[in-house]
């Protein structure tokens, strides 16, 4: 360990570097002395130490600022403490690297590699209380469950070694020094042997060099900047960074900065983002060449083979036959028949001893007692509990064994007593499991067998009734303790008949995807099974065994239970609960009873070892088998090895270590013979990794690093035969240096899946065929789930499970090899208990790997990152595969089997519902998703004339519609008699002086203020009069009027229009959130060049506040007038403009993109548009109409302030923000007064959809009716919700609203009603669109339900005298109706220009009065509305008698995201998002620098934030073929909501870049 200084290992020559890591080798295994090894490491080193020695302080410096956390420490120490340390580790701690060291080295080697390409990644932002563990580990005592029983790794072993180090040094002062850098420190960890020094990630360091370098101990706060509060604020119009249209940065905005899209370069986050880009930039695997189709669109590559992947060259293999299975005169005709034997003449022997759990004998059962229980059980369950008419019981019937793991003896007399009742025993894990239940549901299982303790255990109903477990059929539960039995008579005799093909018992097995099946075992199987165990393991009567394993299944049953038995055998069963509490019993076990034979799996010799220096002296020597049952696994080779080492001087003969191979189905597939002494030991495969991706047997030459040592698992069993056969399709038989599927043909293996006969064929009938595809012999084969070769000498090798099968990209690798390489990085600092799960998920065409680990609740954030992204470089660099997704959750949350490992299928389910609640996450689909389909490179632009004829020649039409003639609607004399809407005002208040236009309501919902004809006219009139005298204002001048929603505000208005003045209506500020609010008044006010503001007097105390003027410069207000007193004086004259084309009003409002554009809106305009609003809606005076809109723009306005003074109905008037304090108000206003248009906002709805829809009852018991309603319209400006209305439309049905009255408008800046639903004409339709064509601009309709599909609906009729083009929006030539352009349109009513400081000609020229570049004879001025559609001719018959024309709005130009050459909508991927998972509240995405950023608010707890990065990252991909490359989860009301219910993205955009979200996470996808 006398590494040099930081600054050296790195520094070395790689030649050094290598040798220094053959050293090390040769000394982990042994074939040089410590001795050696420092002389010639000393050697070796030499040259280069005192260079090291000498280090320039600056550079001591540098490294230390650059040291991430403790994880990265140097391993560096004088040479002296490096001896003390390898003694140290020769003792306990070399033992305890329960991985492979070779692996290890592999994994330094690995990590070095990667050091020297520098990768850094961006570590993921955390909120400080997302840090907090979950309480977890606060309830579970420290040593619950530990081991992995599938995984076999060890567990124990991380609790322990950390314990170890603590005592080697005390860690805080070594947490000091290696923060320093100094050159004393020493390695804390002996998990890694000379690699740490290299394979230190740089990674973090460059991470921590550009963003901040501090006291590394503090997890990075990211919350310094603002808090926000959990209710959504009032809903604001924000232009972020105040970006007018058409006025010029350098403008009197010194806020705006010039930077990337107004965003401080010195912000944290896009230093981060910048740091994702570079990291992305790095070479990817090699992308795919070959392609497919998928659904005509897009194109999705397809793996190819790699010309260079190994190709299987042998010959094809021949079925291997074991020896013959000889016939002793002494073998009973069935297992029964032997029991009966040994009970009846050897009946004192001892046949099986129970521990208590101290590890102490507490119960001998003899073979007397086991037959005469299991005699009185068999007789009790036959006779005594039905009647003798109706037993309860038959012969052939299954029953469940539901025993606890510490009861072998209880189990042994009940699995005997089934057999002699020759009724079929099932044993199960404790009660509780659905698919347990599942299984006793398949097998018809109506009784189940217990103790009294178990169960008094059980969980109970109120009247004392055994709970009915979930999933499970009802069962009768039997105690058989003895007490509850019944002595059998003389003359009763169970019927023993020689063994047959008659089911014996069932063993169930869990399926890769958690489903559990039951194993059928015959008798003949049972008894075969037995026998050949009995030869293979040369068992004698009267020895003495020790079994740890699961009694229940596999070994543990067939040794344990039948063999012994069989044999005579004397069996002691150590309990898993006390290999828990002392993990050396077993070991003391075979000490005392002299046993001859051990059961054990990998994880029970490891915890020998870490135990052994409690016991020194125990001997093994009277082994002569020590039967590793987990031999298959890719550690059990350093596990054999290590405890041979340890245990050898205990006497321990190398010889007596016996590997063997099961499956449920096979039973035991192989096991290695107790060798003669001194013999010399089978010899080890040494694999290469990259061929055993292609299942290719290679021996490993080129790269150490890649290679995989497995150990033989002996021959096969007496009487059988094996064959290899490919994994996947049809059983042909592999050649001899190809990996597959072990299938084993003999008497002792199962016979069938017990009631699924199709999954039953495909794996206990296989025949093997040849590559020709004809069958080989006749011989039926069993499929054993295992995969291996049979390699020189007939010897089996097991290289891994079908079930931890993962096939990327069409290469094989395997779980458990990933889950060693896990290890192998240094994992004792972070990973708990060595619990790592790895499983595929399948996103987007291919599998893809996901590893799962505990943990340790000590562990650093620091330590936590770079240990999962040296894992991701390990794994990368050994397996050649790329990692999905790592995670971390806190320790002891991974789902557990009944015996403590970790339960994989669980796991997998808890992680794709989005409830496995990480503390950590690392997704990485940049670099492992290679199959995206080509970006589309745009096509250059077609001319004019090949597109009319491509138009013509494909036989669509030009997509264009409009609505109906205004000059062939009459109209009264309203429109011919008055130009202006003041003199039909004026006219009003003379013909009608009382009929009332105007009624504002409540939160009561009670009359708070009126408007008649004649109280509107006169009020105005004094207004007017007050901004002559007060306002000295002149015709011409702009007024901005600041009023909450109400009549005060419709005054104001025709006051400005009386004085000739041009009115500009605006949201006043929000007293509570002043900051946020004041700014965008401000900027109107400046925009418009306002010469007076007039408001009430609260607004306008509010305006000149100390609060206001910390928001903005009070002092620059233009006049300010209150209008709640005004003085009785008349107008001298009402102004009446010269043409109609003069300015009537200015129509300010903030796009969803943060644009804030003010609309000329002239007087011929706004009478255009009354009049066309009037023939669509039918509106007369003796019409009512209810509006639940904001008043200051758009649509909104006109219908508040306009319609009514020119129709003459009457308006009632419901301000949104009543309805936060009174849900009801709307709908029971709009059924008091029985109206039947009624119109609202997005925002409207949503509030009633959510906040009544489980309310419809009182809705009813308060006598609300909707049935009244013709027409509800919700006013908006953007893609119809077409699942918000139709939940609104269902909802609400119940209480009279018919399906056919919700629609929508569509309006835009230049022109704010386009469409509007109306009275007439037919209802609007609905579409279903492909989205993948929608990508590429093409309308493809498909039927409802098909994959891929969006539902659009109509947005309303056109209104008459519009007109709609779709134009492409680059080449401004017209499409056809197959196409998705811009919507382009023409009417009288359209704005005539935007008002700006700057009237920026081309811009105006360019939105208002554009013509199509071809195509149009008619030289039509059109206006373009920024919006994207199409238009489809429907057979809908139109009121002008002709086929109906529907237009559909797909969304904003602006808002579309360009990413891989296609146009996504941001709806659409927010649509997928927001259905993932159910605590996603709001979500909207935008881009940076080409990177998809979705940002979701979470509204559950925050242990769930980390569960929405796959799932968001997954649905992304499935469904629009895009990565997401930063995911960030924020609290709810973070996404600002503008007044018309829309995300305002840029804005949102804005706040992430200059980190002012405070988020609860954020994760760079790598």
């Amino acid at each position: 360990m006398a590494e040099p200084a930081a600054a050296g290992v790195s520094s070395l020559p790689r030649e050094v570097r290598e040798q220094l890591a053959e050293l090390e080798l040769e000394l982990s295994e042994g074939d040089i002395t410590q001795k050696g090894y420092e002389k010639k490491r000393a050697k070796l080193l030499a040259p280069y130490v005192p260079q090291t020695q000498g280090v320039d302080p600056a550079l001591q410096k540098e490294s230390r600022t650059q040291t991430p956390a403790p994880a990265a420490a140097p391993a560096s120490a004088s040479s002296s403490s490096s001896s003390k340390f390898h003694r140290a580790r020769s003792g306990g701690a070399r033992d305890e690297r329960y991985r492979s060291d070779i692996h290890t080295e592999a994994v330094q080697a690995a990590l070095a590699k990667h050091k020297e390409q520098k990768m850094a990644l961006p570590m993921p932002t955390k909120r400080r209380s997302t840090f907090v563990q979950s309480p977890a580990d606060a309830c579970t005592p420290p040593d619950t469950s530990s081991a992995s029983e599938d995984e076999g790794s060890l567990r124990r072993q991380a609790a322990l070694s950390a314990a170890l180090h603590q005592s080697l040094q005390n860690a805080e002062s070594w947490i000091n020094r290696s923060i320093q850098g100094s050159s004393t420190s020493s390695s804390a960890s002996s998990t890694l042997s000379h690699g740490e020094g290299k394979g230190t990630s740089g990674s973090l360091a460059d991470v921590f060099a550009n963003t901040r370098i501090e006291n590394f101990s503090v997890p990075p706060d990211v919350t310094a900047t603002t808090s926000s509060s959990s209710a959504r604020p009032a809903a604001i119009d924000l232009p972020p960074s105040g970006i007018v249209k058409g006025m010029h940065k350098g403008s009197n905005r010194s806020s705006l900065m010039d930077t990337a899209d107004g965003v401080p370069v010195s912000s944290r986050v896009s230093t981060k983002i910048q740091q994702l880009l570079n990291t992305l930039k790095r070479p990817k695997r090699p992308p795919l060449k070959e392609f497919f189709v998928d659904d005509f669109e897009e194109i999705v590559e397809v793996p190819q083979p790699d010309p260079n992947q190994p190709k299987p060259e042998g010959r094809q293999m021949t079925p291997v036959k074991g020896e013959p299975l000889g016939v002793v005169c002494n073998w009973p005709p069935a297992l029964e028949a032997a029991l009966q034997r040994w009970g009846t003449t050897q009946a004192k022997c001892p046949c099986l001893t129970a521990l208590d759990v101290t590890g102490k004998p507490v119960y001998t059962l003899t073979y007397g007692k086991l037959w005469s229980r299991s005699l009185k059980l068999a007789y009790t369950l036959l006779n005594k509990l039905g009647t003798k008419n109706e037993p309860v019981l038959k012969p052939g019937d299954r029953v469940a064994l539901v025993y606890p793991n510490n009861d072998p003896v209880m189990f042994m007399v009940a699995f005997y007593g089934c057999l002699l009742a020759e009724v079929i025993p099932v044993p199960i894990e404790d009660a509780g499991g659905q698919q347990i239940g599942f299984l006793l549901g398949s097998c018809g299982i109506a009784l189940a067998l217990t103790t009294e303790v178990c169960l008094k255990g059980l969980p109970k109903t109120q009247n004392g009734e055994i709970v009915q477990f979930k999933g499970w059929p009802r069962l009768k539960w039997v105690v058989t303790d003895s007490k509850y039995l019944s002595k059998s008579p003389k003359d009763w005799q169970p019927n023993i008949s020689a063994a047959g093909t008659e089911p014996a018992y069932i063993e169930y097995k869990t399926s890769k995807e958690g489903s559990v099946m039951g194993v059928t075992v015959s008798r003949i199987a049972m008894l075969s099974h037995c026998q050949a165990l009995s030869q293979a393991c040369n068992y004698s009567e009267g020895e003495t065994i020790v079994n740890v394993l699961d009694f229940k299944k596999d070994a543990g049953l067939w040794h344990g239970i039948l063999t012994n038995v069989m044999n005579k055998l004397h069996t002691i069963s150590v309990p898993y609960s006390v290999m828990k509490t002392c993990p050396l019993s077993w070991v003391q076990r075979v000490h005392t009873h002299k046993a001859k034979v051990a059961l054990v799996k990998c994880r029970d010799l490891h915890w020998a070892m870490m135990a052994h220096r409690d016991q020194r002296d125990v001997s093994l020597s009277s082994l002569r088998m020590l039967i590793v049952t987990d031999g298959a696994n890719p550690w059990s080779v350093s596990s054999c090895d290590a405890f041979l080492s340890l245990f050898q001087s205990h006497g321990l003969k190398p010889e007596a270590i016996c590997p063997c191979a099961t499956s449920p189905e096979a039973m035991t597939i192989a096991i290695r013979r107790p060798g003669v002494p001194g013999a010399p030991l089978p010899g080890r495969a040494i694999l290469s990794m990259n061929g055993l991706s292609f299942g290719v047997i290679r021996v490993n030459t080129e790269d150490k690093n890649s290679a995989l040592t497995v150990q033989d698992v002996g021959h096969v069993m007496p009487g059988g035969m094996m064959c290899i056969v490919k994994p996947d399709g049809p059983p042909q038989l592999c050649k001899t240096d190809e990996i597959g599927e072990i299938c084993v043909s003999s008497r002792a293996g199962g016979m069938m899946y017990y009631g699924l006969a199709g999954l039953t064929k495909n794996t206990f009938e296989v025949i093997p065929v040849n590559s020709a595809g004809s069958p080989v012999g006749d011989v039926p084969f069993v499929r054993s789930g295992l995969l291996g070769f049979v390699g020189p000498g007939s010897l089996v090798f097991v290289v891994g499970k079908m079930d931890g099968l993962l096939t990327v990209s069409g290469r094989r690798h395997n779980a458990d090899d990933i889950v060693a390489t896990g290890l192998a990085v240094e994992s004792i600092k972070t990973v708990y208990r060595g619990r790592i799960a790895v499983f595929s998920v399948s996103v987007f065409y291919d599998e893809r790997i996901v590893v799962v680990a505990e943990q340790r609740p000590d562990a650093s954030e620091e330590d936590s990152f770079q240990w999962m992204s040296r894992v991701l470089q390990a794994i990368d660099s050994i397996h050649q595969v790329g990692v999905y997704c790592l995670a971390l959750v806190p320790a002891n949350t991974l789902p557990k089997t009944p015996l403590g490992g970790i339960h994989i299928s669980q796991t997998k389910q808890h992680f794709l519902e989005g409830s496995l609640h990480p503390c950590n996450i690392l997704m990485c689909p940049h670099t492992c998703v290679t199959n995206l389909p080509k970006p589309r490179q745009k096509q250059p632009g077609v001319g004019p004339a090949s597109v009319m004829v491509g138009n013509l020649v494909a036989g669509k039409r030009i997509a264009q519609a409009s609505g109906r003639d205004l000059g062939q609607l009459e109209d009264n004399d309203l429109v011919k008699k008055h130009q202006f809407l003041t003199e039909v005002l004026q006219w009003r208040a003379q013909a009608t002086p009382d009929h009332p236009l105007f009624l504002l309501l409540n939160a009561k919902g009670t009359t708070v203020c009126t408007a008649t004809c004649l109280q509107l006219h006169k009020k105005a009139e004094r207004i007017a009069s007050v901004l002559c005298d007060k306002g000295h204002l002149n015709a011409g001048d702009n007024v901005v009027l600041l009023y909450p929603p109400g009549i005060e505000l419709i005054t104001a208005f025709y006051g400005c229009l009386y004085a000739g003045c041009i009115p500009v209506t605006v949201r006043p500020p929000h007293a509570q959130s002043l900051t946020a609010t004041l700014p965008t008044v401000r900027m109107i006010v400046e925009v418009s060049k306002a010469a007076c503001i007039l408001t009430t007097q609260t607004l306008m105390r509010l305006l000149k506040s100390r609060e206001a003027a910390a928001a903005v410069d009070v002092k620059t207000w233009p006049t300010i007038i209150d209008t709640d007193d005004l003085p009785r004086k008349r107008l001298s004259q009402i102004y009446k403009p010269p043409t109609s084309e003069m300015l009537a009003y200015l129509d300010f409002s903030v796009s969803t993109t943060g644009m804030l554009t003010g609309v000329k809106m002239s007087h011929a305009a706004v009478s255009g548009l009354c009049r066309a609003i009037k023939l669509q809606c039918e509106l007369y005076s003796s019409r009512q109409i209810a509006i639940c809109l904001d008043p200051y723009c758009g649509l909104g306005f006109v219908l508040w302030c306009l319609c009514s003074v020119y129709s003459g109905h009457q308006s009632i008037l419901i301000p949104p923000m009543e309805l936060e304090s009174n849900l009801f108000l709307w709908l029971s206003t709009v059924s008091q007064y029985k109206i039947r248009d009624t119109f609202c906002s997005y925002s409207v709805m949503e509030l009633c959809t959510k906040g009544l829809g489980n309310q419809v009852e009182m809705l009813k018991s308060r006598g609300i009716n909707l049935s009244c309603v013709r027409t509800c319209v919700v006013v908006a400006e953007e893609r119809p919700r077409v699942s918000l209305t139709h939940s609104f439309s269902k909802l609400f049905k119940d209480i009279g609203l018919s399906s056919r009255a919700v629609s929508t408008t569509f309006g835009s800046r230049v022109n704010v009603a386009i469409c509007l639903q109306g009275t007439s004409g037919p209802d609007p339709t609905t579409v279903y669109v492909d989205l993948k064509s929608l990508r590429h601009d093409r309308v493809r309709l498909v039927e409802r339900g098909a994959p891929q599909s969006l539902l659009l609906s109509e947005s309303g009729k056109i209104l008459p005298g519009v007109k709609v083009v779709i134009v492409n929006p680059e080449t401004k030539g017209p499409l056809g109706d197959s196409h998705l352009g811009e919507i382009w349109v023409n009417s009288p009513h359209t704005a005539s220009g935007y008002y700006t400081i700057y009237d920026n000609e081309t811009l105006q020229a360019d939105h208002f009065n554009t013509r199509l570049s071809f195509g149009d004879a008619a030289q039509t001025l059109w206006a373009r509305t920024g919006y994207l559609g199409f238009v489809r001719r429907t057979e809908l018959t139109a009121a002008s008698g002709e086929r109906h024309d529907a237009l559909y709005v797909v969304g904003a130009l602006d808002e579309t995201l360009e990413l891989r050459g296609l146009r996504y909508h941001p709806i659409d991927i927010e649509t997928s998002v927001s259905r993932t998972h159910r605590s996603i509240a709001e979500c909207a995405v935008f881009t940076w620098t080409n990177l998809l950023v979705v940002v979701v608010e979470l509204c559950g707890c925050e242990q769930e934030a980390l569960d929405l990065v796959p799932l968001v990252t997954n649905v992304v991909l499935e469904e629009h073929y895009l990565i997401v490359g930063v995911v960030v989860v924020v609290d709810p009301g973070v996404i600002p909501i503008n007044s018309r219910g829309e995300k305002q993205r840029m804005h949102l955009r804005d706040s992430f870049l200059a980190d002012q979200l405070d988020p609860i996470y954020v994760a760079y996808n790598m």
